[in-house]
């Protein structure tokens, strides 16, 4: 490993972003520790077994590879060496209620004759449209994707300002939908890319336009052994390289003297650092494990001003049988594409009719599941805690609500065939990962101020540090990813 430091770092929580930081900080010779309160490292992202069917809980999507090749390529590895994936020739299904459907890949003229199929206008708008997109994603990667933003003087650069007037922060999603289609089935289509940041396309802003871009040219991938194969990957480079990773161990507070960061408190005792790296929710770390005056920049009025984002209702089930309308990644839209919003936002309830995403990983490797069987990860967006829905009391009766619609949409025989299943409610994902309300991305991208000036990865104590989907560059598997190596960077460049 070549040099050392005497830098003492711990990392609370051992997500993508912690890795990440982690592997990068031991790799320029820190001495780092990871703890994490869960009995298996990943965050979010963990596996679980059903007999012998195998299951993601958590990111199934997997885009922008090269963000996860940089942290093998920062330590002197090849990812190859650690991780397979393979990319998907067949993007998202996307199924709407009238019948029609959408196969969202790269072959643009497979797109655009799909389209065709119900509105030849919106057809005719497509390659404008992903040329917009294009643009976005090259504006977002080049001025906000791959810098932090740690104080006003970053914030007030006018190269940043200039690209922020260029992606029209004010501009909504759907209204940049609008200016090129009119069919409702192409605006649930693209405007579901609102959803991939904990959003709705309706107040989202329009620069997640980018992601249709990003899907179509950078490629949607696999992960041979399913997504928590990145997670495995992670762990053994950062094993490799000497850091200390402590599971089942929870972090009580975190210790400060003088306005700086000293170590942390724990279940299991007490460990000093000069910096700790808090990989979660920027929210819940603040509340939970600093006291009030500590964090001048972060009370409790600032902490409830914040909008979270969405959560996940997931059903994991086991199926006895294949179906032959469900690629890797599909999606079934209802007939009214956005009321779940008015439901899950307004009114803090779960969706009388939402979106229904399923991840059938064994499409693609058939060892995830028995042969002749499915393993599928079904997922409905849902609300953040509040106390407008209990999940203990509805849990069940949503899940049957779900399987019900998808056998309405032709997944015959879906309840019947049912071999194995599980529940993971907001709740729950609270309860594992200490995420604020339970909501996935931690605060939502509902207006410019959230999306583009998130709390700050830099807090006002020293040496304390926050990587994860609350902070920059916000959400998502990569996102959280490059945000970890952007921290641990920042942390070597000072030094």
């Amino acid at each position: 490993m070549g040099f050392r430091t005497n830098k003492q770092v711990i990392v609370i929580g051992a997500g993508l972003g912690g890795l990440s930081a982690a592997i990068r900080l031991a790799a320029a010779g820190y001495y780092v520790t990871v703890i994490e309160q869960q009995d298996s490292v990943g965050g979010k992202l963990q596996r679980i077994k059903l007999g012998d069917y195998s299951f993601d809980r958590g990111p199934s999507t997997i885009t922008m590879r090269h963000a996860f090749e940089r942290v093998f390529r920062a330590a002197g590895k090849q990812i190859e060496d650690y991780v397979t994936f393979y990319r998907l020739d067949e993007g998202t299904r996307n199924i709407f209620a009238d019948g029609n459907t959408v196969d969202f890949t790269s072959n643009i003229e497979k797109v655009e004759s799909q389209i065709a199929a119900y509105s030849p206008s919106d057809a005719r708008q497509y390659r404008l449209f992903m040329k917009e997109s294009a643009l976005l994603y090259e504006c977002a990667e080049k001025h906000f994707m791959n810098r932090l933003l740690l104080g006003w003087r970053d914030k007030a650069d006018p190269r940043l300002l200039k690209a922020l007037l260029r992606v029209r922060p004010f501009t909504t999603l759907n209204s940049l939908l609008l200016r090129y289609f009119k069919h409702p089935n192409t605006l649930a289509l693209f405007g579901r890319y609102a959803t991939y940041v904990g959003s709705e396309p309706m107040r989202a802003p329009a620069i997640f336009g980018m992601l249709p871009h990003l899907e179509s040219a950078l490629g949607v991938y696999g992960v041979r052994g399913g997504t928590y194969a990145i997670v495995e990957g992670f762990k053994r480079l950062a094993v490799e390289l000497g850091v200390d990773i402590r599971t089942s161990v929870k972090v009580k507070r975190i210790v400060t003297h003088g306005g700086r960061v000293s170590g942390v408190e724990t279940d299991q005792g007490d460990l000093a650092a000069e910096f700790v790296l808090a990989n979660g929710d920027v929210l819940a770390m603040n509340r939970e494990l600093l006291q009030e005056q500590a964090r001048p920049n972060m009370r409790d009025a600032k902490i409830n001003s914040y909008e979270p984002s969405l959560s996940g209702f997931v059903l994991l089930a086991g199926i006895r049988q294949q179906y032959e309308q469900l690629l890797h990644h599909t999606v079934f839209f209802p007939e009214h594409y956005g009321s779940e919003f008015d439901d899950i936002f307004r009114n803090h309830r779960a969706a009388l009719d939402p979106a229904i995403y399923i991840c059938n990983s064994s499409r693609s490797e058939p060892g995830m599941s028995p042969s002749g069987a499915s393993n599928l990860f079904i997922l409905a967006n849902a609300p953040y805690l509040s106390n407008s829905w209990e999940w203990g009391e509805q849990q069940d009766a949503y899940s049957e609500l779900l399987m019900e619609k998808l056998e309405q949409r032709g997944m015959t025989g879906l309840k019947s065939n049912v071999e194995a299943h599980t529940i993971y409610t907001p709740e729950q994902l609270r309860r594992d990962t200490s995420t604020y309300r339970g909501a996935i991305y931690g605060i939502s991208s509902n207006s410019a101020g959230q999306t583009f000036f998130r709390p700050s990865n830099r807090s006002r104590i020293k040496g304390l540090w926050f990587v994860g989907g609350t902070t920059h560059p916000g959400g998502g598997t990569p996102m959280v990813t490059l945000s970890g190596q952007l921290v641990a960077e920042a942390i070597i460049d000072a030094l």
